[in-house]
């Protein structure tokens, strides 16, 4: 792999720019999900190897894609710009849903595809139960690329976006407390619910903490520029002192984005302010979805997960398994206490659970010596190429086969 300098950098981050550019051309023309054609896009550029793009090229690119990259970089600005636009009450209408599919349904589709890989690929339990941690959250950057532009009915929309939202979350602090239990040598059950419980809960109130405390300040200011700049500190600053503190960085980004959303930017921020912020953030969000998913295609290695083909179909049945398991037996049940989900929308949340650069940064962060560990990534990327390319490829055809693409119930 070629050193990082910054002319290395910078010469790659202009190409993938470009190829970024030039592939959401084509996508536009093409009418498929803009994160489909990338990580295809990507999948062909490295596959073509281009002189005119040679710092794509394999063995000239910097290694971007790496878990601090995704985690520190990337993702809470993407966590950030979806929480902000999301409307607070429309959650808490579906609260019981959201709240039992982020949690409740993340453990049971990690225990399931956990259990099924172990079964049929072998995998040692522990390893298989760390995968199934790793695969378990629906990704938001996937899920809210892909139904942007959909004309889907929009509380099944939120549902969609709530949940990806917070699951990850929830994915990301299930697997320090099974890659802890594993590095120790045994999995302690309560201590390992009181973890969660204190990374959870304490990153929702921090970053609840911090949004106020920003939407607060910004009633004090009517600066485009500097409401903006405090917006982009509270997005990595709730993440970061989350990590210190051994909390949910992405919790509590997702929180603060909210309380900021809907405190700050509706009641103390001006008209132009508040177009200035939207603009801002949407198209950070479209630079960071458009790196993120060429990365993926990028770096993909097709001969890797040829090789190993039948693991891979089997994990991606154990993942389709364990997320229907999680939506078929939950979403029923918050049907006796919520407001009725119909079982056409549950077929759109099973294959519209789509995963992404979460779960590859969760799996590119075991350690070199961790055992299985490239087993573990053949499985993740193979599960998120599949994910990516045929359940988003195929969502469109699935809304309209539901009658749901032009957002009818």
């Amino acid at each position: 792999m070629k050193p990082v300098t910054p002319s290395s950098a910078a010469e790659f981050l202009v190409a993938l720019l470009l190829a970024a550019f030039a592939i959401a051309i084509v996508a536009r023309r093409l009418r498929i999900p803009y994160t489909v054609a990338l990580v295809a896009g990507g999948l062909m550029l490295s596959w073509l190897r281009l002189p005119h793009l040679s710092p794509l090229a394999a063995g000239q690119r910097p290694d971007w894609l790496t878990p601090d990259v995704i985690l520190i970089l990337f993702l809470p600005a993407l966590v950030f710009e979806g929480s902000v636009k999301l409307d607070v009450r429309d959650l808490l209408r579906d609260s019981v849903p959201l709240l039992l599919l982020a949690n409740l349904g993340v453990l049971l589709a990690a225990v399931v595809t956990g259990c099924l890989a172990h079964w049929a690929t072998g995998l040692p339990l522990p390893i298989a139960f760390l995968f199934g941690a790793i695969i378990s959250a629906t990704d938001p950057i996937s899920v809210l690329a892909i139904f942007k532009d959909l004309r889907m009915n929009k509380r099944l929309s939120v549902i969609i976006e709530g949940e990806s939202l917070l699951n990850d979350g929830t994915a990301a602090a299930l697997f320090q407390i099974v890659l802890a239990g594993i590095l120790a040598g045994h999995l302690g059950v309560a201590r390992g619910i009181g973890q969660f419980a204190y990374a959870v809960v304490g990153g929702a109130i921090l970053g609840t903490l911090l949004g106020y405390a920003a939407s607060r300040i910004t009633g004090t200011i009517d600066d485009p520029e500097v409401e903006i700049t405090l917006t982009t500190v509270v997005a990595y600053g709730s993440y970061l002192l989350a990590y210190q503190l051994h909390l949910s960085g992405i919790i509590a980004t997702a929180a603060a984005g909210l309380i900021v959303g809907n405190l700050g930017a509706k009641y103390r921020m001006s008209p132009e302010t508040r177009a200035a912020l939207q603009a801002f953030w949407g198209y950070v969000a479209f630079a960071m979805n458009s790196l993120v998913f060429l990365l993926i295609g990028l770096e993909v290695h097709i001969d890797a997960l040829a090789r190993s083909w039948r693991p891979v179909l089997i994990s991606v049945g154990a993942v389709l398994v364990g997320r229907a398991v999680s939506v078929y037996l939950l979403v029923p049940t918050s049907n006796l206490f919520a407001a009725m989900i119909p079982t056409r929308w549950q077929h759109v949340i099973v294959w519209g659970g789509l995963r992404g650069a979460l779960a590859l940064a969760l799996a590119l962060s075991l350690d070199s010596t961790f055992p299985d560990r490239d087993r573990v990534l053949d499985l993740t990327f193979g599960v998120v190429v599949f994910s990516i390319l045929v359940q988003g490829l195929s969502m469109k055809p699935v809304l309209r086969l539901l009658g749901l693409a032009d957002g009818s119930t």
